[in-house]
């Protein structure tokens, strides 16, 4: 779940103080700013009055990795859509959009162009490069709202606002969801410095139920076959010839293609089940792979949200069809889309809460440690970054939603597991 759609470190990580210095840009990063509505002024920042209220919203597109294209194309739609409606408090959102292209310099870079920019908040982003990207908005007190949650640096940084609990909240998820049902379980996950951290999260959920720890199986995030990690996870999964296993591939963008090795290697063994994490996979690729015959039949599957079917996405699904223009980047089944939709849901509960006052990356900010409390009609539970709001998981202070959705594919769809929402804080919180 690096992928798209998702970091935790064997010893406690304390807050990092606000960086001194700044990150050089270096050079020009290509970037595409949109915009959106009439008024806007290139570079205003949205202070009092009707200005334009200027943001950012960046993700990795077209590399050989992980891609999130939706996250930018939600970001604008919801700006023509909240243009369309005269703004927020009569500003009109402007939104810039980045491509970090899964490099720590391009993180860096899209960071600094924020900082020119003078926006008011990055907001529904996703990188693996968090401190690269950190260090440029905290000098610059810039606040980032609702990250996809995919590095440790997004828990930590007190200029975060997370909206769900990432990775580890996911991770820590599927393990007390396999651990219930499965036998010998066997992780497959991307060979990254996000990847290193995904074993621990995965065993917290696990051993809170009782089960013995996951093998861990490292692969290459851009690899083009998996043949070899198939082959292990299988042997691994199967080693227990009274309790079926399960194999979690946790490879974003490239679990496809895991699976693709996956159904050709499984006929040899005894039958497992799969698990992994929405981000990895989604109703799309389910139908894509066969529906009802897909190798995704029975999984197990852990979320922060509800169904993508679920009603309370009706808004966020009609906006997406009366303004994304037909963008097919854009699917709303994906976490990340949904991740941007809820982070500009807080950007615009900030900005409405100062009441026609100065809108600035300092009054947002203020807005949200003051103890805001953002309502996201039922996706997520109400969200607030007080200090009193924090889990007490030591690696993770700035976590503050814990909450995971259980779902599993049965004939060919995506359905729902449990009903509500399960809180995953205890294992996160014992988390070794």
């Amino acid at each position: 779940m690096t992928g798209r759609r998702r970091t935790r470190t064997s010893s406690p990580v304390l807050p990092r103080p606000v960086k001194a210095t700044l990150l050089s840009a270096g050079a020009l990063v290509a970037c595409a700013s949109i915009a959106v509505g009439c008024g806007v002024i290139p570079g205003a920042t949205g202070g009092s009055g009707d200005d334009p209220v200027t943001v950012m919203t960046w993700a990795p597109e077209k590399t050989a990795a992980t891609n999130m294209p939706g996250m930018p194309a939600m970001a604008m739609a919801y700006a023509r859509w909240i243009n369309a409606q005269g703004g927020i408090n009569g500003h009109q959102l402007k939104v810039i959009t980045c491509n970090d292209h899964n490099d720590f310099v391009d993180a860096a870079k899209c960071a600094q162009q924020a900082v020119d920019e003078k926006v008011v908040a990055v907001v529904g982003s996703y990188s693996q490069h968090g401190r690269s990207f950190l260090t440029p908005l905290e000098s610059a007190g810039i606040p980032y709202i609702g990250g996809y949650g995919v590095t440790n640096d997004e828990f930590t940084s007190p200029l975060s606002y997370p909206v769900n609990g990432g990775e580890p909240a996911l991770l820590a998820g599927l393990g007390e969801q396999l651990g219930k049902s499965c036998g010998p379980a066997a992780l497959v996950r991307p060979d990254t410095a996000a990847g290193d951290q995904l074993p621990v999260l995965l065993d917290s959920g696990l051993k809170s139920e009782g089960h013995p720890s996951a093998s861990d199986q490292r692969a290459a995030e851009d690899a083009t076959e998996y043949s070899r990690q198939t082959r292990q996870a299988l042997e691994r999964a199967t080693s227990d010839p009274l309790k079926r296993g399960c194999v979690v591939p946790a490879l974003g963008d490239r679990t496809d293609t895991f699976m693709d090795s996956f159904r050709r290697d499984r006929e040899n063994y005894p039958t497992v089940r799969m698990g992994t994490v929405l981000g990895s996979i989604d109703q799309s690729q389910i139908d894509a792979t066969g529906g009802k015959s897909s190798p995704y039949e029975g999984s197990y599957v852990t979320s922060w949200y509800p169904n993508a079917s679920d009603p309370r996405w009706d808004t966020m699904r009609k906006v997406i069809k009366d303004h994304a223009f037909g963008d097919n980047r854009i699917d709303p089944a994906d976490a990340g889309v949904q991740t941007t939709w809820i982070a500009y849901t807080v950007l615009k509960a900030a900005i409405e809460s100062l009441d026609g006052g100065e809108v600035s990356a300092r009054t947002i900010q203020r807005a949200l440690d003051d103890g805001l409390k953002v309502t996201t009609g039922g996706l997520t539970p109400t969200l607030s970054w007080r200090f009193e709001d924090l889990i007490a998981a030591v690696d993770f202070p700035r976590l503050i939603n814990a909450d995971v959705t259980f779902q599993v594919v049965r004939q060919g769809q995506l359905v729902t597991a449990r009903r509500g929402f399960v809180n995953v804080s205890k294992s996160l919180e014992n988390a070794d």
